[in-house]
């Protein structure tokens, strides 16, 4: 079969460039509640696929609720990220101490961020809210401070740069339109926003 046989269609298809794509860390004890809602706005976004789920394994992970989740990707099969997005749970704050976790958002900390509940402690571990003013739960206030942040505004959805940090649960919503909107636009998260019926205040 010549290249010409497939059709113009499946060759434009071959041809596109694959769109950008939104990190995001996994790890046993992620709240499935957070990680669905980023990647639902992922999803509206950019299309199937414009969200990885990434961690040093492919061994399928046990989340929060007792959901069973196979991360897509390792590290280092990851394709250059346009942002990331950082669910919580309770193991975010074992697997913030990670090595390899902590050099991959080290390296990527002016890539547009959002990070929901416990997961601002990945950023703290990592060196990456030094000098921010953050939000993100009240019972994890304290630990924040000790992060180096310029300050802590307990139970509150904060923007600081590229980075946003809001309390657990439904305000990851948030944090996932925050990276949506730099990497696809505001136009697309308002459109994924009004999808799901968010509405902001």
């Amino acid at each position: 079969m010549t290249p010409d046989a497939a059709g113009p269609e499946t060759t434009g298809n071959a041809l596109s460039e694959p769109g950008p794509v939104v990190a995001i860390p996994v790890y046993a004890g992620v709240s499935e509640l957070e990680l669905g809602v980023m990647m639902t706005v992922c999803r509206l976004c950019g299309g199937e696929g414009a969200s990885l789920t990434v961690n040093r394994s492919r061994a399928s992970i046990v989340t929060a609720g007792g959901l069973v989740s196979t991360p897509h990707v390792l590290y280092a099969a990851l394709p250059e990220p346009a942002g990331l997005l950082l669910p919580g749970g309770p193991g975010a704050a074992r697997v913030s101490r990670d090595p390899l976790l902590r050099a991959f958002l080290a390296g990527y900390a002016s890539l547009p961020t959002g990070a929901s509940g416990s997961g601002a402690l990945l950023c703290g571990e990592a060196g990456t809210l030094t000098g921010r003013v953050v939000g993100g739960p009240a019972d994890l206030s304290d630990t924040l401070w000790g992060f180096g942040v310029a300050g802590v505004q307990a139970g509150q959805v904060v923007t600081d740069g590229p980075l946003m940090t809001t309390p657990a649960g439904l305000p990851a919503l948030q944090a996932a339109l925050h990276v949506a909107a730099r990497v696809w636009g505001e136009e697309a998260a308002a459109q994924a926003a009004a999808q799901i019926g968010y509405r902001p205040a």
